[in-house]
């Protein structure tokens, strides 16, 4: 049996092609898309996995220090090592910094941490070159992507601080590189005011007192306590907000993910839209350049469910190469974006049924066509 879609394409196989690549390389910006949302997650998770604590305490109000602003005393680490269930507690400290460079500044996120306490927030699995922190003063881990290197001098506040470790893979919530820094050194880059800003409250009669701030204080529970409890106690006691690591996780998605990946759900969806109408518009041109061969088909006595199975096979054919033109195109390009760009299978075969829907309503302009066309026209062109 003569397969007429085969023909047809025969014929413009080169235009076909072309096309085809054309609508890929919009479907492959939709991959790239829902890459972009899925890389926002895991950046959201990977500072919080990599600290692993049970509990972040954090200032009375706020939802931590990924969400908004905290301030809590330092030594609060101390007095929860006396409530029943804290295992280790440590002072956790985030800002965003830019580190002077001689192209431009690098923005960061710098977590400040004491080298010395219980716990690390820094995984040394993620060390590429050097070492950890181990002075209390002017030593600094940076990001590989901040492109400096071990034995670099980096000036921040008042200070020159040494780099003896890069790592791979570290990244804030928001997908900034992460760089670390001692507590105390956090402390005076944070809290601590400018030489002018002193002296001007000193003639003000004000006095600045050194102050011993941090963003959050972390805590895992020993075995056989349940977190949940302990945050209670520790949120009825000592009057702060508790919140576990699956609640920080949450808060992680929906504040500071949630409205980026609505927005990047919108402009996908905006893209399949474009996607279809222009594969409908293809097959709509393509079905009028042959609207001529068509009428001679029921001329000669073909029946309309075999032409209309012709634009319904191209159609199909052309959402299908494009998908596969499109994944092609997602793979080339996704490494060189600035922020993680993660494409899972899923995702792909989610769009795929998608865009074979798509193609299925976009082939009915061209099978319209099709009914309509009217065999005379075939006699005397």
């Amino acid at each position: 049996m003569i397969n007429l879609a085969q023909k047809d394409i025969s014929h413009t196989f080169g235009k076909f092609i072309v096309t085809a690549m054309g609508v890929g390389m919009l479907l492959g910006i939709v991959l790239i898309m829902i890459g972009v949302y899925r890389g926002m997650i895991v950046d959201a998770e990977s500072l919080l996995t990599d600290i692993n604590a049970d509990l972040w305490i954090v200032q009375e109000g706020t939802i931590g220090p990924f969400a908004e602003a905290s301030r809590i005393p330092e030594d609060l680490k101390d007095s929860l090592k006396a409530v029943p269930g804290i295992d280790k507690s440590a002072a956790i400290t985030f800002q965003n910094i830019q580190l002077p460079k001689k192209t431009k500044p690098v923005r960061v996120v710098a977590v400040g941490f004491n080298p010395f306490g219980d716990i690390n927030p820094l995984n040394l699995t993620r060390i590429i070159a050097g070492r950890n922190i181990n002075k209390s003063h002017y030593e600094i881990v940076v990001s590989a992507k901040t492109g400096f290197k071990l034995k670099d001098k980096i000036p921040l506040g008042r200070n020159i601080y040494n780099v003896v470790g890069v790592t791979k893979g570290t990244v804030s919530s928001s997908g900034d590189p992460l760089i670390f820094i001692s507590l105390k050194d956090a402390q005076e880059l944070q809290f601590s005011y400018s030489n002018n800003r002193i002296r001007n409250d000193r003639y003000r009669g004000i006095k600045n007192i050194e102050s011993h701030i941090a963003n959050a204080i972390i805590a895992t529970v020993k075995a056989g306590y349940s977190a949940e409890l302990v945050a209670q106690h520790i949120n009825e006691t000592q009057y702060k907000s508790v919140f576990t690591y699956q609640q920080q996780h949450t808060i992680l998605v929906k504040n500071v993910v949630e409205t980026a990946s609505k927005q990047i759900g919108l402009f996908t969806a905006i893209l399949v839209v474009v996607s279809t109408i222009i594969i409908a518009l293809i097959i709509y041109t393509m079905t009028l350049e042959k609207i001529k061969e068509i009428a001679i088909m029921k001329l000669i006595g073909i029946p309309n469910s075999m032409i209309i199975k012709m634009i319904v096979q191209e159609t199909l054919l052309l959402g299908l190469l494009a998908f596969v033109f499109g994944n092609i195109f997602s793979h080339l390009i996704y490494s060189k974006f600035p922020k993680r760009v993660v494409l899972e299978a899923p995702d792909a075969l989610s769009l795929f049924f998608v865009i074979l829907i798509a193609s299925i309503l976009a082939s009915f302009i061209g099978v319209k066509k099709v009914i309509s066309a009217d065999p005379s026209t075939a006699i005397g062109g």
